[in-house]
């Protein structure tokens, strides 16, 4: 009897120091560590800002003239001219030594070509509005020899797209408005679900989308916005001066390299409405709307910016088939 109670104690003690030990271990196990959470948005801003701002409150909007690429063309200076027109029109009159690529494929075909060691990258389309997304998409990729052809090919011999604009903006100009409306309030970023974790990645993700998407998702005409003015938040990119001069009903003031930036006003722009950008020519704009795409914004681009608004009054950049267009030589 007393042998038995020994074995019971025995396996009594036996057991308790293996609980012991058990809830020792689990106290020495670390909580699953949770991954922070990130805005994407703000590491996307961020990373397209850099340290100097980047290339929207910088360089932009990286425009060439059509004499300059004649004249590099005539030195043989190393150029790429990338034409993203449609095939048909590419191959019925393009500028000499021109590639035609999409849109879509502009920096996959950058990359591919080694086009970094060139002096300039130059993409040309219809009117110059176009181009602004593959430069965006180029130039926010931190390329910097990369420009757009000033008005497009209309700058270089086929004019009639800036003319019709010029004569419609002559012949039916809006009425303007001359008093300020103001920014909204200061509110949040778009939010993104790129699952990625990087300035850098997230770019990437979000310029693939984009670029799919295409330029007919960013432009917009006058007529459409004039329909319903309430229905956007119109952003008019002119510095104070030229704004106070007269602009759009309703449009908002947004001074060109400086109130887009994160510590600035970026944050004013609305996420649950439709922006419009405009300014003299929809050549910036398009850039502009480019990159709040980018960042999730649902953005377009006035085409035609003030020009096809009221031209005989606007300040700015004015098409002038006589001082404009180049009627230099094409190739089929």
């Amino acid at each position: 009897m007393k042998e038995r109670k020994l074995n019971l104690m025995f396996y009594f003690f036996i057991a308790l120091t293996f609980a012991f030990i058990n809830i020792s271990c689990s106290d020495d196990k670390e909580d699953p560590v949770t991954p922070p959470t990130i805005s994407e948005s703000e590491e996307l801003v961020k990373y397209l800002e850099g340290s100097d701002g980047g290339y929207i409150n910088n360089a932009i909007p990286a425009i060439i003239s059509a004499s300059t690429v004649n004249t590099d063309i005539l030195a043989g200076t190393d150029i790429t001219i990338i034409d993203v027109r449609g095939a048909n029109d590419f191959a019925a009159g393009h500028i000499p030594g021109a590639v035609n690529v999409e849109i879509k494929d502009i920096v996959t075909y950058y990359k591919n070509n080694n086009l970094s060691s060139k002096a300039k990258v130059i993409i040309t389309c219809y009117t110059g509005q176009s181009a602004g997304l593959a430069v965006a998409a180029l130039r926010l990729s931190k390329f910097s020899n990369v420009y757009s052809l000033k008005w497009g090919m209309c700058s270089w011999a086929y004019p009639t797209s800036w003319n019709n604009a010029k004569t419609y903006g002559q012949t039916n100009p809006i009425t303007k408005q001359t008093t300020a409306n103001a920014k909204n309030p200061a509110g949040n970023l778009p939010t993104l679900s790129t699952g990625k974790n990087t300035g850098a990645e997230i770019f990437e993700s979000r310029l693939t989308t984009v670029l799919n998407e295409g330029y007919s998702v960013i432009g917009i005409t006058r007529e459409t916005i004039f329909a319903n003015l309430s229905n956007y938040y119109i952003i008019n990119y002119w510095p104070v001066a030229e704004y106070d001069q007269g602009h759009i009903e309703g449009a908002i003031q947004y001074t060109p390299k400086n109130d887009l930036k994160l510590a600035n006003y970026l944050k004013t722009l609305p996420i649950n409405k439709t922006i419009v950008v405009y300014c003299y020519t929809g050549q910036t704009s398009a850039q502009i709307a480019s990159f709040l795409r980018i960042l999730g914004y649902d953005a377009k681009s006035l085409q035609f910016g003030a020009n096809r608004l009221f031209y005989d009054t606007m300040p700015g950049s004015k098409w002038d088939e006589a001082t404009e267009c180049m009627n230099y030589p094409v190739v089929q």
